[in-house]
């Protein structure tokens, strides 16, 4: 019943983050954790985060902003790497408050339309970009803060989760062997979980892929927004327990 839930649970993690450009790591993470505990499913939803993210990426190369990818991508898989390297020593229930509260009025903005009106010039980009992936590496929860970020940049909707996933491989790469050296028996143990997510995700994004190129550009903001705030009411209802 476990594997044939996070089978499903990972189809459609897959199809969400095709749409809004993050979701696998926000949907598998705490559903696998109910059974192996939250490092080790970091660690396991790493690897069919990286495969469904590298299938979307090839799917929507050509719709990247590279300027965006620059000044963003580059700061947040610093920040996300050291988010990582700290992870592994503390972790706090206020970080996750923090996100969680981050998360939920990047939400409440972007469905009222207030996100529209801002604008993220070099500097903004750079330090949104540290910031959304140090409190991602520390909690595990970094597509959601990085797509609120990237909500102010006003791109069209396959520019938005293109660009995203790019950035998603960037901080994959820093961040994914800090996981796999802190814990190198986590990927043989859990590897029959891993196969199935991995499987779960490729079909989901595939599925979700078709769907994005359909998607008008309003009901697109307003479901990336609608997300966003559910994931940081979840969060803080989670930590609040």
């Amino acid at each position: 019943m476990t594997a044939a839930l996070l089978f499903l649970a990972s189809i459609l993690a897959g199809a969400i983050a095709a749409l809004a450009g993050f979701g696998i790591g926000s949907t598998l993470t705490p559903l696998l954790a109910l059974s192996v505990g939250t490092k080790e499913a970091v660690i396991a939803v790493s690897i069919p985060h990286l495969v469904a993210t590298g299938i979307r990426f090839w799917m929507l190369r050509h719709n990247i902003d590279v300027q965006v990818l620059k000044n963003f991508g580059i700061s947040s898989a610093a920040g996300g790497l050291l988010g990582a390297l700290l992870g592994s020593h503390f972790s706090s229930p206020i970080l996750s408050y923090i996100l969680g509260a981050l998360l939920i009025f990047a939400g409440l903005t972007g469905l009222t339309g207030i996100s529209r009106k801002m604008r993220f010039g070099r500097k903004a980009a750079w330090l949104g970009g540290s910031v959304s992936g140090l409190l991602g590496g520390l909690v595990g929860n970094q597509g959601g803060i990085r797509s609120a970020a990237l909500l102010g940049f006003n791109l069209e909707a396959k520019t938005f989760v293109a660009t995203a996933t790019a950035i998603a491989l960037v901080v994959d790469g820093a961040r994914m062997p800090v996981y796999f050296f802190t814990s190198p028996d986590t990927v043989r143990q859990l590897g029959l979980w891993i196969a199935l997510m991995v499987a779960g995700a490729s079909l989901g994004t595939l599925v979700g892929g078709r769907v994005l190129a359909r998607l008008p550009e309003i009901y697109f903001r307003r479901l990336v927004s609608l997300l966003i705030l559910s994931l940081g009411i979840v969060m803080v209802v989670r930590i609040a327990r």
